[in-house]
C-alpha cells in the first residue's frame, strides 16, 4: 500500500508555507523537513517552528556545515530589473542538496513524496527554481534511488500573486510567512527589511490578490516575531 506520508521542504518562506497548507489540505501525513545551514535569516526557521507549533504537525532539522560562497544580497532592486537575470544572491548548489536530503529522509521516515515550492513564472533569477531542472533531478532519481519518492512542485507554473492568492485561501496573510534575507533587529523586534529582492518580490505578490475572495481564517495570526 502506497505511503500517505510526505516531506515538505519547508523554510517558513511564502511558498514553502502554501505547500505544506496544501499538502495537509490533500490530506497527507506531512513532515516538515527545515535545513539549518548557518543561513544569515534564521528567523525563517523559527517561523517555521511555530507555524508547524500551530498545526501540530511533525517538524525535523537537518544541520549542514560547507563553505558556501559569500553573496552579496541586493535592495532596492525594481520588480522589472528583479525579472532580468540570475540573481546575485543565487546559491549554487542549495536546492541540489536540499532535494537529495529531503529523498534521504523520505526513504528513512517511508514517505511516498517530497515537496519543494519552486516556482518559475514571473521570475526565474534562480535556475535550481525552473521545470528544467527538476526534470533532470526526477531523471537522476530514477537511476540513484529506483522506486523514490515523487517530486512535488505544486507552485512552478504559478505567478507570485497567484501563489500568495493561494496563501490568502488556505488561511495565510502577509506577516505570517519569513522571506527578508536581511532582517532587521531593533528595540521592536525582528523585522523585514522591505528592501532585499525577497521583500520586494513577497510585498509585490502580496500587494497584487484579491481579497474580496472567501478565504480560510488567518492560521497564523499568533506570530508576533515582528
Amino acid at each position: 500500500m502506497k505511503s500517505n506520508k510526505v516531506v515538505i521542504l519547508h523554510s517558513g518562506g511564502l511558498d514553502s508555507t502554501v505547500c505544506l497548507l496544501q499538502a495537509i489540505e490533500q490530506g497527507k501525513e506531512v513532515i516538515s523537513l527545515g535545513i539549518d545551514y548557518n543561513q544569515k535569516h534564521k528567523i525563517e526557521n523559527q517561523f517555521a517552528n511555530a507555524q508547524c507549533k500551530t498545526l501540530n504537525i511533525e517538524r525535523k532539522i537537518i544541520s549542514l556545515e560547507w563553505d558556501k560562497p559569500f553573496k552579496i544580497i541586493p535592495k532596492g532592486r525594481s520588480v522589472d530589473v528583479i525579472r532580468n537575470d540570475v540573481s546575485p544572491a543565487f546559491l549554487e548548489g542549495r536546492n541540489i542538496v536540499f532535494l537529495a536530503l529531503a529523498c534521504a529522509e523520505a526513504a528513512g521516515v517511508k514517505a511516498s513524496e517530497v515537496w519543494i515550492g519552486v516556482n518559475s513564472l514571473d521570475f526565474s533569477g534562480y535556475p535550481d527554481c525552473r521545470p528544467e531542472f527538476i526534470d533532470s533531478f526526477i531523471e537522476m532519481l530514477k537511476h540513484g534511488y529506483p522506486n523514490g519518492p515523487r517530486i512535488i512542485t505544486s507552485l512552478i507554473n504559478l505567478t507570485k500573486p497567484e501563489i500568495a492568492q493561494e496563501a490568502y485561501r488556505l488561511g495565510i496573510r502577509k506577516g505570517g510567512t519569513w522571506s527578508c534575507y536581511s532582517p532587521k533587529v531593533s528595540e521592536e523586534g525582528i523585522q523585514p527589511c522591505n528592501e532585499c529582492d525577497a521583500c520586494i518580490l513577497h510585498n509585490y505578490a502580496w500587494n497584487n490578490i484579491n481579497k474580496d475572495v472567501k478565504a480560510a481564517d488567518n492560521k497564523f495570526s499568533d506570530l508576533s516575531f515582528r
